[in-house]
């Protein structure tokens, strides 16, 4: 059984903060796109459909801050960056990898759970 300190659930402890912005739906998605090769920032963009530019700049903004991600200014003309997860960050792929298994095995129960709550709450 997992063991977390009282601290832990404290407004102000860190690593609450850092769980905040690794458990995020952008930043799990875009580490898995960069799991595959460094990508530039259209390119991440177009893989995540319905990720608007302002949440997807201040995704790669935290995700640099807390190391997991490398920002690259590339040389170009027009001057392109590009952003490459880091060895910090692949320590996360495996994790994310079986939640996200989790998540395919068990969408069916969780689907029936939702039905059955939706229907419930029809009846009162």
């Amino acid at each position: 059984m997992l063991t977390l300190h009282p601290q832990c659930f404290s407004s102000d402890c860190p690593s609450r903060a850092l769980f905040d912005q690794i458990a995020d739906k952008w930043s799990m998605m875009v580490l898995a796109v960069l799991d595959e090769e460094p990508q530039r920032f259209n390119a991440i963009k177009r893989r995540l459909e319905g990720v608007t530019q302002k949440a997807l700049t201040q995704c790669l903004r935290r995700l640099e801050r807390n190391g997991l991600v490398s920002r690259q200014i590339l040389s170009f003309s027009p001057v392109a960056v590009q952003y490459e997860i880091t060895p910090l960050g692949r320590t996360l792929q495996q994790p994310f990898r079986e939640l996200h298994q989790w998540t395919l095995n068990k969408l069916p129960e969780v689907e029936a759970a939702r039905r059955q709550f939706d229907q419930a709450a029809e009846v009162k």
